[in-house]
């Protein structure tokens, strides 16, 4: 007999007991995957002695990582239904926009128009049949052979970077497939979603875990969907679009060209950019950059600034950090305890004093700035400046981009630029990369190095973070000018080295351990470049990894 706690409960169970079987039949549906001691399990798990004494949580949609496996086992219920239907065509999913997936046909003469209404009817019926989704071990030999029948000829070449010599898959009926998630343990747990045509293929719509469960309302996202758009026909042109294709790279010997081809496409970012602003130059005053944490933003700026004055425009940059009220002065405000604050709300900024002086230089007036003294919580005198004619100001920060940061200031004297990764890197065809995942390992990287901050730490914060970029960035984001695209296709390679030594101190015991194997599993598929000489002093990633000419 094994002993567990399960539901608050102690339990003696026998061996081979599966999780699923301790649940009541009715609230089965509504649950997604379980957590067993500190590790996310599929409801099917079967227990055994090394379980004893555990914990078991159930997990829903309130979950992050049971949203997690909820929308992969709606991927894998979409990609069956294309088998089913059209077992030759093969499909690829992309993160898009409105926080939903893009589903396109790879097989160029599919017209996927004609397919949607047979795609969402088979779709409802393997969802109503219910179907048991198996995990099954076996060898890479024999994965190599199941994804051969059913045309997964991108799955099979991912299999050389597995260190390990067994693989997972899933089986469903006749059907196998592998998404690099954990799974529900059958078809008919999937009841919410939705698909819907999209030219030129289908978005599917899951629940979120941030909002309780429940699907967004569709926002067409004009400016970020030309922006991944983009970002796709960057990574197709250049044969980037899987980290297969990134590793056939590094192992030809190729790593040289690969790393100066991203840094050339940053570069040719900066001067469209540069162009845009010199061809308003009689309007632009303003220069506002937002985006969310471990863009690339310090060393974007210092860029920006270079290609500016390269074009005869000295802009002169001022930080949002020294308007910030005291923490007395907040907490009056919000009426919470210093530990209790939400120091990235606009409000904690001194909006008025920043119009002032704002609108002041613009109109040619020597302003004498505030600086803040965080050390000592207070705001002191700082430099007087000028700011001649033609002169743009520069400010960057989590506001920049928000109108009532910078309402003194007509709209068309700004031009505002919003700077995030927007990779469409897939692990393959099935399993697209979340760029949020990318940029968290850039900021365990950089905490670690140069802030003294294990990725434990980094982990803990990361949420708090999360709920910043939803609140006061992702809003603003539409209303960019420019969307500078930091993602660099070689980074995950340079800083998996460094990150897999931060995340492999993370224990199976410890509370950050569910969401730092999933990055460590995400990261084993990468080949390492070890030679860091070759990427730029001035490079986004030397923000991260260390050694910019900029001293960041």
């Amino acid at each position: 007999m094994i002993k567990i706690n399960f539901n608050n409960k102690h339990l003696n169970v026998n061996e081979g007991t599966r999780v699923l079987e301790l649940v009541d039949p009715k609230e089965r549906k509504n649950l997604v995957v379980c957590q067993v001691g500190a590790q996310v399990k599929e409801l099917n798990y079967k227990l055994s002695e090394k379980n004893d004494g555990m914990t078991i949580h159930l997990l829903n949609l309130n979950n992050e990582e049971a949203g997690r496996a909820y929308r992969a086992s709606l991927r894998y219920i979409v990609a069956m239904a294309f088998y089913r239907i059209y077992p030759e065509v093969k499909i690829r999913f992309s993160y898009n926009i409105s926080r939903s997936i893009f589903c396109e046909a790879l097989t160029k003469s599919f017209n996927m128009s004609r397919a949607v209404d047979a795609i969402k009817a088979e779709v409802e019926r393997i969802i109503e049949e219910d179907l048991p989704i198996e995990r099954v071990t076996v060898t890479i030999e024999e994965a190599t052979e199941i994804y051969k029948q059913f045309h997964l000829d991108d799955k099979i070449e991912i299999l050389k970077y597995r260190p390990e010599n067994t693989v997972h898959l899933y089986k469903c009926g006749e059907y196998y497939n592998y998404l690099h998630s954990y799974m529900v343990p059958s078809t008919g747990c999937i009841h919410n979603y939705t698909i819907t045509p999209y030219s030129p293929g289908l978005i599917i719509q899951y629940p979120r875990h941030d909002l309780d469960g429940s699907i967004p309302e569709f926002e067409e996202e004009a400016t970020y969907c030309k922006t991944l758009q983009k970002a796709y026909d960057w990574a197709e042109k250049t044969k980037v679009q899987t980290v297969n294709d990134i590793n056939r790279k590094i192992d030809r010997g190729e790593v040289l060209e690969f790393v100066q081809m991203c840094e050339a496409h940053h570069n040719r970012q900066l001067v469209e950019l540069g162009n845009a602003i010199e061809k308003e130059i009689e309007d632009v005053r303003l220069v506002a950059i937002a985006g969310p944490s471990s863009s690339g933003k310090t060393t974007f700026c210092n860029r920006l600034r270079i290609e500016l004055l390269s074009r005869g425009i000295n802009p002169v940059t001022i930080s949002l950090d020294d308007y910030y009220f005291e923490k007395e002065r907040i907490c009056e405000m919000q009426q919470k305890p210093v530990g209790k604050l939400d120091l990235e709300h606009i409000d904690c900024l001194d909006i008025e004093l920043f119009n002032k002086d704002l609108f002041d230089l613009i109109n040619g007036e020597e302003v004498t700035l505030p600086r803040f003294n965080f050390k000592e919580d207070r705001r002191e005198k700082g430099k007087t400046i000028r700011v001649e004619q033609n002169v743009p100001i520069i400010i960057e920060g989590i506001h920049a981009l928000n109108e009532k940061l910078t309402k003194s200031i007509p709209k068309r004297q700004k031009f505002k630029i919003y700077i995030a990764p927007h990779a469409q890197l897939n692990i393959d065809n099935h399993s697209p990369l979340s760029v949020t995942d990318a940029r968290l390992i850039r900021r365990i990287v950089r905490d670690m190095k140069f802030r003294n901050c294990s990725a434990a730490k980094t982990i803990d914060m990361w949420q708090s973070v999360r709920n910043g970029e939803f609140r006061w960035i992702y809003p603003n984001q539409e209303n960019a000018d420019y969307v500078f695209n930091s993602s660099l296709g070689y980074e995950l390679c340079v800083l998996k080295k460094q990150a897999m030594e931060a995340l492999t101190k993370i224990t199976p015991s410890d509370p950050q351990y569910l969401l730092a194997n999933r990055l460590i599993k995400i990261l084993k598929y990468f080949r390492e470049i070890d030679d860091d000489s070759i990427i730029p002093c001035n490079s986004l990633l030397r923000e991260f990894i260390g050694g910019s000419c900029f001293n960041v």
